[in-house]
């Protein structure tokens, strides 16, 4: 069969390939690639810098050539290096390989052909693999996934505002209770995915540059005198703007990666509420969703709209962070200073990303179809007096009436039909002054909401 759409292994390369493709660029088989041979190149030329013989500063020719040969980098190229590696039966070593041909090749001087043999000088394998990988992650979730949660954010935040003033029947227990306002209750998501959103953007991406120990030592054998640790910390921060992680062993600790995970895991748990909430909220017909022309919403059943974007979320979240669960937790553990375990692991880090990102394209989707059945809300609220009856003895108990408490009990629990009607006649009965008996007739479910109308005059404006 030819690789396509319809005959990929894995739905994110096939039916959702479309949806999942701002990714390959980060994740893919060519994008690790890329980045390790953006590595190489850039350590070759941070390498020149340090003047050791032979050594000398590049020519900017040479510099411009070495930083095209990355930002020019091609599937062409890159089949090339797995052509290479058909051979050598090692990725990275097929890289250098392929750094080497390049420049022999290329419209390189002398000088530079003559220093071939310092492209991956002193390195092992995973001074590339556990810069290119924190890198390209890096990138993906700077310039992919925050960027789409940033606007997720912003949607839910629209929706709230706009419905701050909406009355609605909470449901704690799910049996009903004190109410609250729509509006604030989609703040609170809102609220929780910011301050997820803010923690991520604030995690450092460490990686291990160090050689076959962690050690350096290839490095101080050939240049005993030169600040190689120094060096070492530099080259990761001002040419990758990664954080270097010191002392290691051979590898990456990866405590810093699983961290990362970890947070991208707690993103998905609250789109997992969140989803589940609107979900019930449309069983409720609190929401409709909006209808497309041409869609079907079931096989056999023309008058439903299954809410399958919010479903389509849960269900890709959930497996997004069972991937995401098991490398923070397989990672950081490898057997003295190193196995192998984490190399056949890693390649799976733009599946957990991928069903992370799928799971907001849908949620996005699901939100954007969402319409306010007003009557809905108000309906569930005008049949459910019951709920004043917090509202009635929490007065009570500020005017020392006895066992305020019990006389609402006895007056609501378990008993069906609690009417405006049956409210009023048990306030008539109350030996309370007239200003608080009015008190207490004047109260509704509609307007017994708190300070929910008013939540962002309460918390503060929050801008993402």
């Amino acid at each position: 069969m030819e690789l396509s759409a319809l005959t990929a292994l894995g739905p994110l390369d096939g039916r959702y390939r479309s949806k999942t493709s701002p990714l390959a660029p980060y994740f893919s088989e060519y994008a690790l690639i890329r980045y390790r041979v953006k590595v190489e190149i850039l350590y070759l030329i941070a390498l020149h810098e340090t003047n050791q013989p032979p050594l000398t500063t590049l020519s900017e020719a040479d510099r411009r050539g070495l930083l095209m040969l990355d930002e020019s980098f091609s599937e062409v190229d890159a089949a090339r290096v797995k052509e290479i590696e058909r051979t050598t039966n090692h990725d990275v070593k097929a890289v250098e390989y392929f750094l080497k041909e390049q420049i022999e090749s290329g419209d390189f001087s002398t000088e530079l052909k003559q220093r071939l043999e310092f492209i991956h000088f002193g390195l092992t394998s995973q001074d590339i693999n556990n810069t290119a990988i924190p890198l390209s992650l890096r990138h993906a979730v700077e310039q992919v996934y925050l960027p789409y949660l940033e606007g997720i954010i912003s949607q839910l935040h629209e929706l709230a505002h706009a419905q701050a003033h909406q009355p609605m029947l909470a449901r704690t227990h799910g049996q009903p209770a004190s109410p609250t306002t729509l509006g604030k209750e989609i703040e609170v998501f809102a609220i929780r995915l910011d301050s997820q959103y803010q923690g991520l953007k604030g995690l450092e991406y460490p990686a291990k540059f160090g050689g076959a120990s962690g050690n350096l030592n290839a490095h101080y054998v050939a240049y005993p005198d030169y600040p190689w640790h120094e060096f070492a910390d530099d080259f990761v921060k001002r040419y990758l703007g990664l954080t270097r992680s010191y002392p290691t062993t051979q590898i990456e600790h990866y405590d810093g990666l699983a961290a990362i995970f970890d947070q991208v895991k707690r993103i998905n748990s609250i789109v997992i509420d969140l989803c589940q909430d609107v979900w019930l909220y449309i069983s409720q017909e609190y929401f409709k969703q909006k209808t497309i022309a041409g869609e079907v919403g079931s096989s056999a059943m023309p008058h439903k709209v299954n809410p399958i974007d919010f479903e389509n979320a849960e269900g890709n979240c959930g497996l997004s962070s069972a991937l995401l669960e098991f490398l923070s937790r397989k990672l950081p553990v490898s057997r003295l200073q190193r196995d192998l375990t984490d190399s056949t692991i890693l390649r799976n880090l733009g599946v957990a990303m991928g069903y992370a990102f799928l799971a907001l394209q849908s949620l996005k989707k699901g939100l954007s179809k969402l319409e306010v059945n007003p009557a809905a809300l108000n309906g569930d609220l005008d049949g459910n007096w019951a709920v004043l009856a917090e509202a009635i003895q929490t007065i009570l108990r500020r005017e020392a009436y006895p066992k305020p408490y019990e006389a609402l009990k006895a007056l609501t629990r378990g008993k069906e039909g609690i009417t405006q009607e049956s409210l009023t006649e048990f306030i008539g009965t109350l030996e309370v002054s007239e200003d608080v008996r009015k008190e207490l007739l004047a109260l509704t479910p509609h307007g017994y909401v708190g300070n929910a109308p008013n939540f962002r005059a309460a918390m503060g404006r929050r801008e993402v």
